[in-house]
């Protein structure tokens, strides 16, 4: 668990991807490394500006800045390829930041569990409890209030914009995506650009990008697994998202203890994805049938894979009966995908 990044090692990355950048583009001349080489500047000189100012770097954000990065990156190089207007996929680009970032806090907020501490955040403090410790409810970043009785944390005033307020956690991936690709098809098809077509570039970035943000799940050490005696389990440090659910669930003494070896999903998610990134496009995209099919095979892989490893975590999350939220997310994800494959196909057959 790394929740923040020395600026001065992101920006020592910057620059070896600096000179990387440099001998790919002198060795294959015909390859465009400038959008590397500017998005490695101005990270690396970010960087070094948040060190001389000792502010720390969110490894969480910086991660989904990696995510963002790599995956616009890569539809700038396929609109070359396909021979399209890149710029319509850069203003999406930033768009999609906007819209996945507002869409993933919303599902969080409404589905996670959360959505009645939110409105009790505004309307009565008095009713929201906050299961940590004395000294973290004392402590300057909490300031809250001790209930000695029931032995919680009560806020002491109210907070009717908590529910906004992204950048203190709760985010919900499927949500981000869902708000993320729904305005995305309304901005495509305003500039004229292939709305289906352009699903098949989301099949390929989306489980690239989900990598990059499995890793700042684990470097937060959100997303956590449950409790494993197998070689594989790891121990996140005092005061960790584990540690303080494992002492609410009565398994540690105290939360200044490192939390019991946990099953790693973050990185059993972000090793899923990556593998599902590199199927999809280094073999299965090149192999697809019709526009369309690549994001029907590659929202099932990421669907499936989600829907198994929700068993084995163990972070608060919402759910209804059995299965987590995400987990009926999923079951809906597939049996949408299954049911748009066939249409797909026939409008790839009539068009052809």
């Amino acid at each position: 668990m790394i929740p923040t990044f020395d600026g001065r090692l992101i920006a020592a990355v910057c620059a070896v991807v600096l000179v990387a950048a440099l001998a790919v583009g002198r060795a294959r001349r015909g390859l465009d490394v400038k959008p590397v080489l500017w998005g490695a500047l101005l990270v690396g000189a970010g960087a070094l500006a948040a060190d001389v100012f000792d502010e720390a770097i969110p490894a969480y954000f910086a991660m989904l800045m990696a995510a963002f990065a790599a995956c616009t990156w890569f539809a700038v190089r396929w609109a070359k390829r396909e021979k399209r207007d890149y710029d319509v996929l850069i203003d999406l680009a930033l768009i999609s930041l906007i819209t996945g970032v507002a869409g993933s806090r919303l599902a969080h907020v409404l589905f996670d569990g959360f959505f009645m501490d939110y409105v009790h955040l505004c309307t009565d403090p008095s009713q929201v409890e906050w299961h940590i410790t004395r000294e973290q409810c004392d402590s300057e970043w909490v300031q809250g209030a001790w209930d000695a009785a029931a032995s919680v944390c009560r806020p002491t005033e109210a907070d009717c914009f908590a529910w906004a307020k992204f950048w203190q956690g709760g985010l919900t991936w499927y949500g981000g995506m869902v708000l993320g690709i729904g305005y995305a098809m309304y901005f495509l098809g305003k500039e004229g650009f292939p709305r289906i077509k352009t699903l098949d570039l989301a099949g390929m970035i989306l489980p690239l990008g989900l990598f990059f943000g499995r890793l700042g799940c684990w470097f937060g050490g959100c997303c956590f697994g449950q409790p494993t005696d197998a070689w594989f389990g790891v121990s996140f440090p005092a005061w960790s998202p584990a540690s303080e659910a494992q002492w609410r669930a009565h398994l540690l003494e105290h939360p200044s203890h490192a939390s019991l070896p946990v099953i790693p999903t973050q990185l059993l998610e972000a090793g899923g994805s990556l593998v599902i990134a590199f199927v999809i496009i280094g073999w299965f995209e090149p192999r697809k049938r019709f526009d369309g099919h690549v994001f029907c095979v590659s929202m099932i892989a990421y669907a499936v894979l989600r829907f198994v490893l929700e068993f084995f975590r163990a972070d608060d999350r919402g759910g209804v009966g059995v299965l987590s939220t995400s987990q009926w997310v999923g079951i809906v994800i597939v049996v949408a995908a299954a049911a748009l494959w066939p249409v797909l196909q026939r409008r790839s057959l009539r068009a052809g």
